[in-house]
């Protein structure tokens, strides 16, 4: 009998995934309409483009930048558009709406890049516990992502998971192939 300690995770052949290797990267700020509303109430068209056009972008330089208002106005639509033509040039990105929903949308992004076809064929484990919290959203669109291509796929940590899926045997000839939980 060998006294040799095997490191059986290590040889198992499972790929580990962290969702926090996917999470948005770069500055958030808000660019809040209601700072150029007349009165709290009204965006005045001459007054909004004057605003617009004497206003240093610089301080949306590579940030991922969140359009909203947070006064209660009726905000033309034209208005976001306008912003927007604005801060595509120096934003890292611009999103209509909160700075969390601006996060999720970029998260999913992320998520949506992955080369799935890297990962064909093979055992991936989705590593459940990490420093950043990281939402159901997020595990169910990287399953959504994998699911053609993996062999497998679990989620914990490689030395206790739980499995999640699992892809059929080669289909019959003559039917089709099914996907099943596993």
């Amino acid at each position: 009998m060998s006294d040799a300690i095997v490191n059986k995770v290590a040889q198992s052949g499972l790929l580990t995934l962290n969702l926090e290797d996917y999470l948005p990267q770069g500055g958030f700020v808000v660019f809040d309409l209601k700072d150029y509303l007349f009165m709290g109430l009204i965006l005045k068209e001459k007054d909004f483009r004057e605003a617009l056009k004497a206003l240093d972008w610089s301080a949306y330089q590579d940030k991922n930048v969140a359009v909203t208002c947070t006064a209660d106005a009726i905000i033309p639509l034209w208005a976001y558009m306008l912003v927007t033509t604005y801060l595509q040039p120096v934003a890292r990105d611009v999103y209509v709406g909160t700075i969390e929903e601006m996060q999720k949308h970029l998260f999913v992004k992320n998520i949506q890049a992955i080369d799935a076809a890297q990962y064909a064929g093979q055992r991936i484990v989705v590593k459940g516990c990490g420093d950043v919290p990281v939402g159901a959203f997020a595990y169910a669109e990287l399953t959504k992502r994998l699911l053609p291509e993996v062999k497998s796929i679990m989620y914990g940590e490689p030395c206790s998971t739980v499995p999640v899926y699992k892809a059929s045997l080669p289909p019959k000839e003559g039917l089709a192939g099914t996907q099943r939980p596993a």
